[in-house]
């Protein structure tokens, strides 16, 4: 019996020691399938060095098209919400009700500040005709006037609050965020909704000083958006900043109707601007921008690394971007492997 035992001991002993052995032998076959990325290996990449480029008498200077207005809706009064009839996406109308807060109370407090107005009222006129005869004090006639004031005053805070709690939309939009859930207990100040108005955008472009004469308040300009390719839309200017950076640029709003919806905010674009004459000054190849238009960035090869790099960009003819301040002829710009670089990556060049 006992040897029995032993060799069943044994046996299962060996079959669990199996067992182990093939699920190690599995995990490490598994582990030489998974790519483990070596942060210290050079990604290959193609890099060339700011040229002299003619930008032609038409060239564009880049924006992002931002929302007309856009604005928080916050609640003016305080209790539980009974009503939200929005979700993110709906479009709304000015004037339109979005939420709802619980008013019973303020209900009350206003049947009773009724209540004591009609009192005041009545003592009013009761105190003014014992005034004429002499019956009462003319300082108890003036305090009761003064209690009259004072009753319409409470009763006209109440209506006030009462109108706060029925939260409406200030402008026609789109529900961009929903902040809170039916049921929230919300006080003063509590953010309710934002709402992103895109019925007209405004394309935000910087302008270098020698061609800042050339914008005039008013006036009409071609837009191109970058998802449409060639196709033209009209803005006008709304704004020219009367001050300029570091790098003298300026500033300037161009603001292009949007009725129809086609252009959304933060799309890329630029704005055309016939002159009579060309221009040559250093550029690089548009593809080699990063980031936003707003603050355009590239990656300059220095010493085997990538260094993100910010410059002042001036205007573009489409394929090139005209250099203001920020790089030289000697830098080394990447044009092409961006998508694998991260600030200070090693690389090397094909």
């Amino acid at each position: 019996m006992n040897k029995r035992i032993i060799t069943i001991t044994v046996v299962s002993i060996v079959f669990v020691g199996l067992i182990i052995a093939k699920l190690l032998s599995n995990k490490d076959a598994a582990e030489k399938k998974i790519y483990i990325h070596n942060s210290d290996a050079a990604v290959l990449v193609e890099g060339v060095s700011p040229t002299m480029h003619t930008f032609e008498s038409s060239y564009n200077f880049l924006g992002t098209f931002e929302a007309y207005r856009q604005n928080t809706i916050s609640s003016d009064a305080q209790g539980k919400l009974i009503k939200l009839s929005i979700e993110e996406g709906d479009r709304i109308t000015k004037g339109q009700v979005i939420a709802k807060i619980d008013d019973e109370l303020l209900r009350l407090q206003l049947d009773n500040a009724e209540v004591a107005l009609e009192g005041q009222k009545n003592d009013d006129a009761r105190y003014t005709n014992l005034g004429k005869d002499n019956v009462v004090s003319g300082v108890q006639v003036e305090k009761t006037k003064l209690g009259l004031r004072s009753a319409e005053i409470q009763k006209r805070l109440i209506e006030k609050q009462l109108r706060s709690t029925t939260i409406t939309a200030p402008f026609s939009g789109v529900v961009t965020k929903k902040m809170v859930d039916l049921g929230s207990f919300i006080g003063n100040g509590t953010p309710i909704a934002e709402i992103t108005d895109i019925s007209s955008l405004k394309l935000t472009i910087s302008v270098p000083e020698r061609d800042i004469l050339k914008f005039n308040l008013g006036q009409s300009v071609e837009l191109k958006a970058d998802i449409y390719g060639n196709r033209m839309f009209t803005g006008n200017v709304s704004n020219i900043s009367v001050q300029a950076d570091k790098s003298h640029n300026f500033k300037i709003q161009i603001t292009v109707p949007n009725q129809k919806q086609e252009l959304m905010a933060g799309m890329y674009g630029s704005a055309s601007l016939n002159n009579d004459k060309s221009i040559t000054s250093l550029s690089i190849p548009r593809k080699a921008l990063i980031g936003s238009s707003k603050n355009p960035q590239v990656y300059v090869i220095r010493n085997g690394k990538s260094i993100l790099t910010s410059f002042s960009a001036g205007t573009s003819d489409g394929e090139f971007i005209e250099v203001i301040s920020g790089l030289s002829k000697s830098d080394l710009i990447v044009i092409k492997g961006q998508v694998n670089l991260q600030n200070n990556s090693k690389v090397k060049t094909k």
